[in-house]
């Protein structure tokens, strides 16, 4: 199951591998990565993109990933001041496996309704 190896062991709580999982599987963290797959974005595009995202998350979400080095931000000395949000090298090496990720969860979304609607109508009965 979890690896001793020097890559460390996901399933142990104090490996910091554990920490870097937890920072990706942050439903927000996936979703600004997937979009910002596509290419540099702005805030306000990136706010459109990622839809019900609050402001303050979205900005807590980009710091933490430009913190982690794998969303790079970009300021121009224009006014207004301009800021573009897009991938590092780091951050790219995420995208195959998140869209993987994405894209089995719009595949199999409706297989998880069903799951869920047997067990609620399990429970009512």
């Amino acid at each position: 199951m979890g690896s001793t190896d020097a890559r460390g062991n996901v399933c142990s709580e104090m490996c910091g591998s554990r920490q870097v999982l937890d920072l990706i599987a942050d439903k927000w963290a996936v979703i600004v990565i997937y979009v910002l797959s596509g290419g540099t974005r702005r805030f306000g595009e990136l706010q459109r993109g990622v839809e019900g995202v609050s402001q303050k998350m979205l900005t807590q979400t980009l710091r933490g990933l430009e913190r982690d080095g794998l969303v790079e931000r970009k300021v121009f000395a224009v006014i207004p001041p301009r800021v573009e949000y897009s991938l590092s090298p780091l951050g790219e090496t995420l995208v195959e496996p998140l869209s993987a990720l994405c894209r089995w969860a719009e595949e199999h979304y409706w297989e998880v309704e069903r799951a869920r609607a047997g067990r609620t109508e399990a429970a009512t009965a």
